[in-house]
């Protein structure tokens, strides 16, 4: 809606408001994904009390962030002010050990789960997640554990200062007045509701998957090797592996993977194991205190044209009743399959046409308030599904002004004072964390 850079007196934009946290909080998991295979020579380029910062994380910010906004990871000044966001960062977590500031497992546990489960929505499955780091999902959260601990203790110390700073309405009116020169035109936004659905699997593949299944497992224990039967027939990226998951924990695995791999004995081979992503064979390799270390296979239950068929059906019904009057909220929190937006009755808030994917763009600005669209499919990462999409209101494109975008204006004079404050705070940091630069 409202654009800006790092100089406020140059044009603002919502954009850049979220970068920092959002590679604090995100980043360092999909830039390691979308990086794992790149060798680097490494070195230390800086040191910040007892963390040190190497060239090749620093690489991977810069890859991140220019990837994130579409920028040339070669541009003069970047490297550096990536240093210096990383830097701040170890400073923040520095000053969190001094303060004691505490993270429990059970944070860092749920932390790490919302981190997949975004990345699940991005890269479409579990599966392609393995493919892109190259390792199971289990041995992802226990690599990045420590590392997710750190950023929570960051984030639980800007929080903590953020949440004392405010703005008035004089504030907001003197940011107006200061930069209402360099806002640019706001524009169209629609705010939306939507329902979306997966489509399942038709009964005659998941038996078909089932069955094969099973004729895996009775030839492996007629004599056969699990490891042979992975490579040749797991839907897992740890096929090639021989299906190995290395040492794990309870909690790694989703709950009915969990409970099959717990109860087996050494060298044991389970019965056939349906979780959500489809049907396991688990034997566990070895057991050494709470720890085990499992293989498995994988069959996935691929969808066909019959479950495209049902799931649009379904939708158009479900369309129907919220055209004769049922609450279209409350059949999102029924039908929804978007665990993000459900618990809100599918709201998406307020959108621009920037923020709408190509695949329903042009149906979307069709609308007209208080209209449903026609099921359309939408892709999800390596996956899809299909949503209907209510018009809650249209809001013509325009320059801003104070009255009638007032709660945008309020949180940009809030994020210029925050950063201001929080600048002036990680300088006052260097002079008492010790800090060396080698870059």
């Amino acid at each position: 809606m409202i654009r800006h850079d790092r100089n406020p007196r140059n044009r603002l934009s919502g954009t850049d408001i979220m970068t920092k946290k959002t590679l604090i909080l995100a980043g360092f998991l999909l830039s390691s994904a979308s990086l794992h295979a790149q060798t680097v020579i490494d070195r230390v380029v800086a040191v910040v009390d007892k963390e040190i910062i190497t060239e090749s994380e620093l690489n991977e910010r810069v890859a991140f962030y220019a990837y994130q906004n579409k920028l040339d990871p070669s541009t003069v000044g970047l490297r550096r002010q990536l240093l210096e966001s990383m830097i701040a960062e170890k400073l923040v977590l520095a000053q969190a050990i001094i303060d004691s500031v505490q993270v429990t497992d059970d944070d860092v546990t749920q932390a790490l789960d919302q981190q997949i489960q975004r990345l699940e929505r991005q890269f479409g499955s579990d599966k392609a997640i393995e493919e892109a780091y190259g390792k199971p999902i289990g041995r992802i959260k226990r690599e990045y554990r420590d590392e997710m601990r750190k950023q929570l203790l960051v984030q639980r110390v800007e929080q903590s200062r953020q949440s004392s700073i405010q703005v008035t309405a004089n504030d907001v009116a003197e940011f107006y007045a200061t930069y209402k020169d360099s806002l640019v035109e706001v524009p169209e936004t629609y705010t939306i509701s939507h329902i979306y659905v997966v489509p399942k699997p038709d009964t005659s593949i998941e038996r078909q998957t089932f069955m094969k299944a099973k004729a895996i497992l009775d030839s492996i224990r007629a004599g056969g090797d699990v490891a042979d039967f992975a490579k040749r027939y797991s839907s897992d990226a740890t096929a090639a592996s021989g299906g190995d998951l290395g040492w794990s924990k309870r909690g790694d695995f989703v709950p009915e993977f969990e409970e099959a791999l717990f109860g087996l004995k050494e060298g044991q081979v389970s019965d056939v194991v349906k979780t959500q992503f489809g049907y396991h064979i688990i034997q566990l390799i070895g057991r050494r205190g709470e720890s085990v270390h499992a293989r498995h296979i994988l069959f996935r239950v691929e969808k066909g044209a019959a479950s495209d068929s049902a799931t649009v059906q379904e939708m158009r019904a479900i369309r129907e009743r919220a055209i004769k009057g049922e609450t279209f909220a409350e059949l999102a929190k029924q039908y929804s399959e978007d665990e993000q937006t459900k618990p809100l009755g599918g709201d998406l808030g307020e959108v621009t046409s920037k923020d709408i994917t190509s695949d329903f763009a042009d149906e979307i600005k069709a609308l007209k308030v208080g209209e449903i669209s026609e099921p359309t499919k939408i892709a999800v990462g390596n996956s899809y599904g299909y949503q209907i999409v209510l018009m809650r209101k249209r809001s013509p494109a325009h320059m801003p002004t104070l009255a009638g975008d007032y709660k945008q204006l309020e949180r940009l004079a809030l994020y210029l004072k925050q950063t201001r404050l929080n600048n002036q705070w990680i300088e006052e940091l260097k002079k008492n964390i010790y800090l060396d630069v080698r870059l």
